[in-house]
């Protein structure tokens, strides 16, 4: 041992002129005694939930490594999680009510927009956002490892001629909104509004986010407009509902999905600060979509018009069996809900009607919703009280190796049923859904996919405004990009565009 390490001595003066020499003990031997065997208190709650097998190798373990699994196992809310755990399990093999079409009265459809409605839903959307109503809620938990990238997916560059990342496109995005707003609002000055930015992390992505925004300054928004906040994990659990563990001393644990928005927003107090904020309706939507229209004022003229608590966007299913989930209806009358691809029967999905000579169930989930505030704190809530989780049987690293066990995930969609009434809002998926969520090579929604989808629609946009195209490659393998910093959904463009000629691929900005 070395010297500065010697147990340290009390020597002590007796009457006979004798003296004793007592040695005092070490932290780390304090903490040997302490953890030579599980603390009490804590094995009891574990037995109480039937999960004392996180203790299992206690005594092969360091006393470092037994303080580590400590630790852990005291970061988790044990009552909440026996509940959700027993709750997502029992409701497994429950029957559902039957499903239906929506309800036709229920959606606005493009080809039964009118130009007034939309002229209306606009300047709405862009009053509300003047006034400081809307508040923008990003889904930014994932990582891009199907992207062949360990990086925030927000992070990602599709390959545009600006190199700019998802993360930047809806910053810029934003930026823009804004400035509509102001010279809505101000006729024409350049007054400021800001749209306060709420950014879901997950514990994989949220230093990295984090550093990311602060590297390349907001992107020119004010580095208070936006807040970060990280989603929860849960455990992984065998079929029988029993901890997995990744280590000897660590459980293995997982996202808790995109629902888990609901509960993180509930336990960061973001609900309240929104309420502070004075914001009344909140923008929802996932980070892999190239064209999302980040705080639509359409989208929010028309949420705000119909005077529901809930909406989402909505695109027509391209065929019966597309991977995707859609809009349904729950039980005769019931709230409008959304249905999983693969809890889809065949025979309905293929199913037509016979009115429009269309699939009956055609509208598409991808991911871009609006909600009250109100609805926010009922779903939050409701989520909790309920506590049913969607069960993803997954390959789960273990101290066995993998092994198959059962992630807890809440979806965002899992809001609906709790609505008191849902509109749905169609656009067209060549406009607004661009996804980017498989590497390069896969069959569909690649990074090489959603920057055609930009290209395309962005040169339609400048045709449209009197300017012309050339190309050396095919037109269909190019195009030009238009900076959301000149123009939101195409307009505004005709100073820009009208009679110059741009030579694809380019980016047309100020």
């Amino acid at each position: 041992m070395r010297e500065e390490e010697e147990e340290p001595t009390i020597v002590v003066a007796v009457d006979n002129n004798t003296t004793t020499t007592t040695t005092t003990t070490t932290k780390e031997e304090e903490e040997e005694v302490l953890l030579a065997s599980p603390p009490h208190g804590l094995l009891e709650r574990l037995k109480d939930y039937g999960q004392e097998d996180a203790f299992a190798l206690w005594d092969e373990l360091s006393i470092h490594q037994r303080q580590s699994l400590v630790n852990d196992i005291q970061s988790l809310d044990l009552s909440r999680i026996d509940r959700i755990i027993r709750c997502s399990l029992r409701s497994q093999g429950v029957p559902v009510a039957a499903i239906e079409p929506v309800p036709l009265s229920s959606v606005s459809t493009v080809e039964e927009r009118t130009m007034d409605e939309r002229e209306r839903w606009w300047k709405m959307g862009l009053k509300a956002i003047a006034d400081g109503k809307l508040a923008v809620l990003l889904l930014s938990g994932g990582q891009g490892t199907r992207l062949g990238s360990s990086d925030p997916k927000g992070c990602f560059n599709i390959g545009l001629p600006s190199g700019k990342s998802l993360f930047q496109i809806q910053a810029e995005r934003i930026l823009c909104v804004q400035k509509l707003a102001a010279q809505a609002a101000s006729e024409g000055s350049n007054g400021s509004f800001s749209i306060h930015w709420y950014i879901m992390t997950s514990p994989f992505t949220d230093e990295a986010t984090r550093r990311y925004f602060e590297c390349h300054k907001y992107f020119g928004l004010e580095a208070d407009q936006v807040t970060f906040f990280q989603q929860g994990t849960l455990p992984c659990v065998s079929k029988d509902g029993r901890f997995i563990m990744e280590t000897p001393f660590v459980v293995a644990k997982a996202p808790d999905g995109n629902g888990g928005v609901y509960s993180a927003l509930k336990y960061s107090r973001l609900l309240e600060d929104m309420a502070m904020r004075g914001i009344k309706y909140v923008d929802c939507y996932g980070v892999d979509n190239a064209l999302v229209r980040v705080a639509d004022p359409t989208f929010l003229g028309y949420f705000i018009d119909k005077g529901v608590a809930s909406a989402a966007k909505v695109v027509r299913k391209a065929y019966p069996q597309e991977k995707v989930g859609v809009f349904v209806r729950r039980g005769k009358g019931g709230p409008l809900t959304v249905v999983e691809y693969s809890e889809l029967d065949p025979s309905l999905a293929s199913a037509i009607n016979q009115q429009t000579g269309r699939l009956q169930y055609c509208w598409s989930n991808v991911c871009l919703h609006m909600f009250t505030l109100d609805f926010l704190n009922q779903v939050a809530n409701g989520l909790e009280k309920d506590s049913v989780y969607h069960l993803a049987e997954k390959n789960i690293p273990s101290i066995h190796g993998y092994e198959m066990g059962l992630k807890l995930e809440q979806f965002v969609f899992d809001a609906f049923p709790y609505a008191p009434s849902t509109a749905l809002f169609e656009v067209l998926r060549e406009e607004e859904f661009a996804p980017v969520k498989n590497a390069n090579g896969s069959n569909f929604d690649t990074p090489d996919s959603a920057r055609l989808l930009v290209l395309r629609l962005h040169t339609r946009w400048v045709v449209a405004a009197g300017g012309f195209l050339t190309h050396s490659v095919p037109l269909y393998a190019t195009g030009v990009e238009v900076s959301p910093l000149c123009s939101y959904s195409g307009e505004n463009l005709e100073a820009i565009c009208r009679g110059r000629t741009f030579h694809a691929p380019c980016e047309i900005s100020f």
